[in-house]
Order: structure tokens, then sequence, then C-alpha cells
């Protein structure tokens, strides 16, 4: 097994908010980091927001120009997957199973026996993914929270086949990004998740009785000492994610009434009112 010294350079594959997130935090704590996605629009898109969430660091004075120069110095980009070769590799790609294990089984081809493949997934089960992964114990959850540069929590996920030192190792890693890990066993939802859905649920809920809109419930929450009300942290990490991850968490607890999926939220999915990625969601952003 690698340790942390040997950690010269990070792979991140989807290019997406929370790959995009989780590349500017690997390269800014010192590691060569390698951004892919097979959508060259996603990577233009990815570039863009980093520096911008760069240049906004700069001008609150969190961050040196130095220093900016040297976390873009650090990254590369490419829709090559052939590119993808680094000591440790982070997917954050769509929530499939399938997607997700073949992609590290194309990855194991190209890399080293002693690489680690660790998944972003905020819902599926990190057990299941591994199973399918040749050598699935160097397979384990490195679950970032959105944004991704800003929230310190990441929840390290030791699969059934995970070895002790995989997931110590990714443990440390996540601690020299500056992070606060966690180790969790593998449960639908972890930790954060499983709690966090009825933050979101029960204020739909609350909405579709009409005890009060979406704004004062948002208020009524940040007033509360939440930095973000239910409304519009779904609509930050979008509601296609958002409601995926409740219907993984319904299906995993045999559809348990308390995680059944919100119409509110479905119907807006449906019309594609995602949130701040499409300009409209429980709030109009456009």
């Amino acid at each position: 097994m690698i340790t942390l010294q040997e950690i010269k350079t990070i792979a991140v594959c989807g290019a997406g908010t929370m790959g995009a997130g989780i590349a500017q935090v690997a390269a800014a704590s010192g590691y060569n980091t390698l951004l892919f996605d097979i959508q060259p629009a996603m990577l233009d898109k990815a570039k863009s927001q980093i520096s911008q969430h760069l240049d906004t660091a700069v001008a609150k004075g969190k961050l040196t120009t130095a220093d900016k120069a040297a976390t873009l110095q650090r990254l590369q980009f490419s829709s090559r997957l052939q590119d993808c070769v680094a000591e440790v590799i982070i997917e954050a790609i769509a929530e499939q199973l399938e997607a997700k294990t073949a992609l590290f089984n194309q990855l194991a081809e190209l890399n080293h026996s002693e690489a680690i493949f660790a998944s972003n997934t905020s819902s599926l089960s990190v057990s299941r993914i591994a199973a399918g992964v040749m050598d699935p114990s160097r397979v384990a959850g490195m679950h970032f929270f959105n944004p991704a540069p800003l929230m310190k929590l990441v929840e390290v996920v030791t699969a059934e086949s995970t070895h002790p030192e995989a997931a110590a190792l990714v443990y440390e890693l996540a601690k020299s990004m500056g992070k606060t890990p966690v180790h969790v066993k593998d449960a639908p939802g972890f930790i954060v998740n499983r709690v966090a859905r009825h933050y979101y649920l029960e204020a739909m809920k609350a909405a579709e009785q009409e005890l009060a809109d979406f704004a004062t419930i948002d208020r009524l929450l940040e007033s509360s000492g939440f930095r973000m009300g239910p409304f519009a942290l779904m609509d930050l990490i979008g509601n296609d994610v958002n409601l995926a991850v409740t219907q993984s968490l319904y299906n995993a607890f045999d559809q348990a009434p308390r995680f059944a999926p919100n119409e509110l939220q479905a119907s807006r999915v449906a019309k594609g009112e995602l949130g701040r990625k499409s300009g409209k969601g429980f709030y109009n952003y456009e």
C-alpha cells in the first residue's frame, strides 16, 4: 500500500460542481491534479468556476495571488481517460452504480496496482461499487460536501472489502487537504445525508401544507443557526442531485415513508428546474 508521502498526483473524474471543487482543493493542497471529463464543455466550465473561486478568495484576503498562480499551475484538464494516471483517483461522476464500477475497472488497467480509488458518492453503497472492481480492497469512499473548497467535513467510508490501510490513507489525505475527516461505516446515506434528508423533506412538507412559503422557511431556519435554508441549499446542490439521494435512501430503507421523495421537488426536476445551475429551482436565478 502506498503512503501519504508517495502521493504526488491526484486524478479527479467528473468536472461537475463537486469534481471541480475537489480538484481545486487537491491542487491548492500541493498535489499535481488532473481533472477529467468526457465532455470538453464541462472542463471549460470547471476552469472558469475554479478561477472565479480563487479570485474570490484573493479578493477576501484568504489567498495570495502567488498561491492562486501556484494552484492553477498544478491543475491540468483532460477529456482523455488515458491521462488519468495517479496515485489516488477520486470519482465524482453521476450517481450510477454501474458507471462508477466500470470507470474504476477501466482505470485499474491504466494505473499501478497500488493506486487508491475513492468514490465521492453521497448515497450509493461503496461496498457494492467495490464488489465489481478488480482488487476491491483499494476502494473506499471519500465523501466531500458542497462547496468542496469551503466545507471542512469529509466522510471516509470503509466498505466491506476496504483494506484498513487504504481507509487510513484516505483519512490522512483528507487531513492533508485541510479537511476534517470522519471514519464511517458503509450504510445508506452514511451519516450526514441520512440525518440531513429530513431537513429537506420536512421543509417541503411544511411548504406543501402552506404553513409558510419557501423564503420564510429558509429565513426562519437561517435565523436559528443554519447557514443556509433548505430550499436555498437544494437549489445550490441541484434539485436533481438532491432528489437522487432521497430516492436512493428511500429504496435502501425499503421505501420507508420518512424517506419518500416529495412532489414539490420531483415536479421541478421533471421541468428542468434544477436550481442555480439551470437558472431556476425553488427560486428564480435568471
